[in-house]
């Protein structure tokens, strides 16, 4: 058995594929790869994997499957996956060598302890196309470090800060306990990943190393706001799949209340970034999906929809007319060089 499973899931990514590979191999035999080719048709994907799995047949596990979209390729990543803890690297990011180690070398440490490690959350940083200053995202003022924790014990996530993707490393029993399966051909996901494992994971620990290098500034990247308006349905499609999960389990979930709190102020965040690119799509569809969407909210759990709406963010994106809709995309625009998101 592996120490740690990493799925890279890939569809048409030959130019960029290697870089993420070849910064994974570096962890030897307690690693595997798992390389997803996501019915990438354009170009090399499949034949770079396949040469990888041919050179490291101990380490990299090349999958063709069909397409199915990112969802989809995570969902084969855990089916596949033989490790204990399980990763998910997008196959246009990269890690750094020594944090690398580090990770390694503190899950081979705590696995077989007396207490069950759910979840590793480690620091990212945004390699931001054409920015010198690179922007790291970390935890130290919200979690303990260095040490096994819980929900009890976490401080208050400032915005921005909530734990992603490139953060999180999984317990893969965890994942498959929770019957997480990913929505197929939908794009981010990734937020549903970080979300429904959640009431699962009860054990945590915090590595204060900056791990994960999450590339942006492609223009035919998923968060790119134009693609994201563009993809507006499917953004919304998943805000709703997590307002449905809050709501079904509210009244087991509020008997933790730091981690019922984490959950609905994410969900906050979520259906924020919801509204505001529907209001800078400037159509009035949009803004009528954009009712239509706090109108689910209010359908499915009057109490959040009452928290959530009476809030700065819930209350920013709702003002009135076009005077209030300018200020939102006003506020919107402070939090983006703030919080440097795209």
């Amino acid at each position: 058995m592996k120490l740690l499973s990493i799925v890279i899931p890939c569809y048409n990514s030959e130019n960029y594929m290697r870089k993420c590979i070849e910064s994974l191999l570096v962890g030897g035999e307690d690693v595997e790869i798992i390389v997803v080719d996501d019915g990438s048709a354009k170009d090399r994907t499949g034949e770079i994997a396949d040469e990888y799995q041919a050179l490291y047949p101990t380490i990299v596990k090349a999958v063709h499957k069909e397409n199915g979209g990112h969802g989809s390729a995570v969902n084969t990543g855990i089916d596949a996956a033989t490790g204990i803890y399980f990763k998910v690297v997008d196959s246009d990011d990269w890690v750094k060598e020594e944090a690398y180690m580090q990770v390694l070398e503190t899950l081979r440490r705590l696995t077989g302890g007396s207490t069950t490690l759910d979840m590793l959350i480690c620091n990212y940083v945004y390699e931001k196309e054409g920015e010198k200053r690179k922007k790291v995202i970390q935890y130290r003022h919200t979690l303990p470090k260095d040490q096994l924790f819980t929900w009890e014990e976490c401080h208050h996530f400032l915005k921005g800060h909530y734990i992603l993707m490139h953060s999180v490393i999984f317990r893969t029993k965890l994942l498959r306990e929770c019957g997480l399966r990913l929505p197929e051909h939908t794009f981010y996901v990734d937020n549903l990943y970080v979300y429904e494992p959640l009431p699962y994971v009860n054990t945590m620990y915090y590595l204060d190393v900056n791990f994960y290098r999450y590339f942006i500034g492609r223009e035919d990247q998923s968060v790119n706001e134009e693609v994201m308006i563009s993809r507006i349905d499917q953004q919304l499609k998943v805000n709703r799949l997590m307002i449905d999960y809050l709501a079904a389990r509210r009244a087991e979930l509020i008997k933790n209340k730091r981690r019922y709190q984490y959950m609905r102020n994410y969900l906050e965040i979520i259906t924020t970034v919801s509204s505001v690119l529907l209001i800078r799509s400037g159509t009035e569809e949009n803004l009528e999906k954009k009712k239509e969407l706090w109108k689910y909210l209010k359908e499915k759990d009057r109490k959040l929809y009452a928290w959530m709406r009476g809030g700065i963010m819930g209350g920013t994106m709702n003002l009135p007319g076009r005077g209030g809709r300018q200020i939102s995309v006003r506020a919107y625009k402070v939090c983006q060089r703030i919080f440097k998101f795209n």
